[in-house]
């Protein structure tokens, strides 16, 4: 059923969506238990934390706005030029991105989104370099292309 509905998206749409997965209906056992996990205020805290380290890595960029160019304040606002610039990644990550590129038949725009979604990870974490860890969640983001695309 969500395939067929899924099939009549284009798939250029599709590709213009960073984030997207299935979520499970939550099993009644799992609402009864005590939450786990982080407490809301301090996920605020470390997106905030992530907000703050893109606006300074934006700055340079946001100065030269005054030149006709349109400010950048996070990782989603980035250029083709930008991502090059901010998303830098290892070799093993290239492989890595290389492999889901082919195996899921990625578009372009998938791979930028990718990375764009990278960089976020390892902002959250307070990281400076995106590892294999980052494109490895980023690529798991891209659910409905490995759904009902491959």
């Amino acid at each position: 059923m969500i395939q067929r509905y899924v099939s009549k998206i284009a798939r250029p749409m599709i590709d213009r969506i960073d984030i997207h997965i299935d979520m499970p209906a939550v099993k009644y056992r799992e609402l009864r238990q005590t939450a786990g996990g982080d407490a809301s205020e301090q996920i605020r805290q470390r997106v905030m934390t992530a907000r703050r380290r893109q606006l300074e890595r934006y700055q340079g960029e946001n100065r030269s706005a005054a030149r006709g160019r349109d400010k950048i304040y996070c990782n989603a606002q980035m250029s083709p030029r930008q991502i090059a610039k901010y998303c830098a990644i290892s070799p093993e990550c290239e492989r890595l991105l290389e492999s889901a590129m082919n195996r899921l038949g990625l578009s372009a725009r998938a791979h930028d989104r990718i990375l764009k979604v990278a960089r976020t990870i390892a902002d959250l974490e307070g990281v400076e370099s995106i590892s294999t860890t980052h494109i490895s969640e980023a690529i798991q983001y891209r659910s409905l292309d490995r759904t009902y695309w491959t």
